[in-house]
């Protein structure tokens, strides 16, 4: 990585720019070359004292432009990062553009979100209009508003802060001496990675404060500001083919930024997912992610109204604006305002969609209505009556049967994830559309043999009652019996977990470890992944994740239900502790079984919950 600081002269800001990138450095290595445009002031000077650093001298002044290619030349690194000297970096600057290149792998330039010094937002990516003017989007509001907080694709971004692939850059030619010496240079460079086949991109992860008007001036009067009109013209002039695609002068706002999305899409749950908490967030991600991929713009909105900084940092990364307080106090509110402008929305779990259905309908008539039921609850909490013997839950297992099957016959289309429950709802509304949308994951693979695995695994938070039951079936009788059979084997429990009950569940063997930041470690570390649940609707994500690494899985009839698993050659089934005794040791001293079901497990989820099949599921829905 190489980052190129044009100067020429300020050098109390260069020094400030450096000094902020020295302060925040990157995980990635880099070098910095700052190229001193004969400045005509002790510039050249200081900054040969200066250690780490690579300074070249122009021998004449050859402004932005040539300096920017001069040092762009002299780099090493396989990105290049143009940084003005009137800037200061911030925490995770540098780490977050390569993120964008890194994650969105058609990305040719990314670019920083710009600040004023007083935290005001300067540039949030930048429109290009038919007419070859420009607008920078964002200027002077405030930076945390929900449509300047996503990763986006952009008309172009600002060369004060702008990473590009640097052997794209030498194949577009650098930036076009025809605009010399400054302005336009990196409206034409973006222009030019799109006709290369690569895309420019809004990085909002990526802060830079940049002292606006520093080194160029801010009167189109005089000083090298007096290029920007000229080099309009210039522009204008070459790219006059490209710029017939781009939205007329004077469209409004809201519409060119999101010229390129086909629609837009607004998707409703009860919480901002977390892909690290609960099957249901991953999916919800991939499902996001997907349709950010398909084109659509995508909105989210969290029925509770809140998003934490590292759910949002999250979300943006796929592209998702968040509808979150302060920024919209009143969702209904914003139904009002902006349905019309919605080509879809997506209501997820029938608590949530029941109360947003009829408001959509009303304020979105154009809008197709898709209900993700999750997992069916009315079957789920049936289960739990029947097992319980709980007549108030049985009783809420009707009511939400009821509101459930009229969410299905109200909508365009309803999404289970389960061939089972994709059957029951045909067969109780046989006239409603359902479509199979079931989990997403990648496939791992199996990174460690059956020599070198021990223990086992439970992945799932207590919060949700099937897990909760589970885990304490697992300590109460399951575990006990399986240390009489395989003394020393431990169980590892990984997920949220409320303080109160870790005493209660206290049991020899049994390791409580709340919620883990990377599963991969545990997965390619043990023997096998359990899922004991005695009821529960859907299909179970902590299967999924343990088969996507290769982890056999011992699971109940209730918990393999609807994910066309066989027994005894994908899965081992057990329905009571003696069964799970009896299939870990199993699978402690038979290898050749314990790899059938890894391979075997691996292709069910190539197979049956990979990202290709739900793609086909949501366009299929969608076009």
């Amino acid at each position: 990585m190489s980052v190129v600081v044009p100067v020429h002269g300020k050098l109390p800001y260069t020094l400030a720019c450096l000094r902020s990138i020295a302060r925040h450095g990157a995980q990635a290595p880099f070098e910095v070359i700052v190229v001193d445009d004969a400045s005509d002031d002790d510039s050249a000077a200081t900054l040969a004292r200066i250690d780490g650093l690579t300074l070249l001298r122009n021998p004449r002044n050859l402004g932005f432009i040539g300096s920017c290619n001069a040092g762009a030349a002299a780099a090493r690194g396989e990105f290049l990062c143009f940084l003005n000297n009137d800037t200061q970096v911030t925490a995770d600057w540098l780490d977050a553009l390569l993120r964008c290149f890194a994650e969105r792998a058609d990305c040719g330039i990314a670019g920083s979100r710009l600040v004023y010094p007083d935290g005001r937002l300067q540039e949030a990516g930048a429109l290009v209009f038919a007419d070859g003017s420009c607008w920078n989007l964002g200027r002077f509001e405030a930076r945390g508003r929900p449509a300047h907080g996503y990763r986006r694709e952009t008309d172009y971004v600002s060369g004060a802060a702008l990473m590009i692939d640097a052997a794209l850059f030498r194949r577009v030619g650098g930036f076009d001496s025809r605009y010399a010496p400054a302005y336009y240079e990196d409206v034409d460079l973006a222009f030019a990675v799109r006709q290369a086949g690569r895309r420019v991109y809004y990085e909002p992860a990526s802060t830079v404060v940049h002292c606006e008007g520093i080194s160029s001036g801010t009167e189109l009067s005089g000083g090298v500001k007096r290029y920007q009109p000229v080099n309009r013209a210039r522009f204008a002039e070459k790219w006059s083919a490209a710029l017939a695609a781009q939205p007329a002068a004077g469209t409004r706002l809201e519409q060119a930024v999101h010229a390129r999305r086909r629609g837009q899409i607004l998707v409703i749950d009860a919480v901002a997912p977390d892909a690290t908490r609960d099957s249901g967030s991953l999916r919800l991600c991939a499902i996001l992610r997907l349709l950010g991929e398909q084109g659509w713009q995508v909105r989210f909105a969290p029925d509770d109204g809140r998003a934490g900084a590292a759910e949002l940092a999250a979300l943006g990364a796929l592209g998702v604006e968040v509808l979150h307080r302060p920024w919209v106090r009143d969702l209904p509110g914003w139904l009002r305002e902006h349905g019309r402008e919605l080509h879809a929305v997506m209501l997820c779990r029938h608590n949530v969609a029941g109360p947003y259905a009829r408001l959509v309908r009303r304020h979105a008539p154009q809008a197709r209505l898709l209900f993700d039921t999750v997992d069916l609850h009315f079957l789920r909490e049936r289960r739990a009556a029947e097992l319980t013997g709980n007549a108030a839950l049985a009783r809420q297992a009707q009511a939400s049967q009821r509101n459930e099957l009229a969410l299905v016959a109200a909508s365009d289309a309803s999404f289970v994830v389960s061939p089972h429950e994709q059957a029951l709802l045909r067969q109780l509304r046989p006239a409603a559309r359902v479509e199979l949308l079931s989990n997403i994951h990648e496939v791992h693979g199996c990174r460690q043999p059956h020599a070198a695995r021990r223990d086992l695994v439970f992945i799932g938070g207590y919060g949700h009652p099937p897990n909760s039951d589970a885990i304490r079936w697992l300590a109460g009788e399951i575990l006990p019996r399986l240390r009489e059979a395989l003394p020393g084997i431990r169980l590892h429990v990984l997920g949220d977990l409320p303080d109160a009950v870790r005493s209660e569940l206290a049991t020899p063997g049994l390791e409580l470890h709340g919620r883990v930041a990377e599963l991969e470690p545990w997965l390619d570390g043990c023997l096998a992944s359990l899922a004991p649940l005695r009821f529960g609707a859907g299909v179970k994500g902590k299967i999924n994740m343990a088969m996507s690494h290769g982890v056999p899985v011992v699971a109940t009839t209730i918990a393999v239900e609807g994910m066309r698993l066989e027994d005894g050659v994908d899965v081992l089934v057990a329905d009571d502790a003696a069964g799970f005794v009896a299939a870990v040791s199993r699978l402690q001293r038979d290898e050749t079984l314990w790899r059938q079901l890894s391979a075997h497990g691996l292709d069910n989820v190539r197979r049956h919950f990979s990202a290709a099949a739900a793609a086909a599921v949501l366009r299929r829905v969608l076009d």
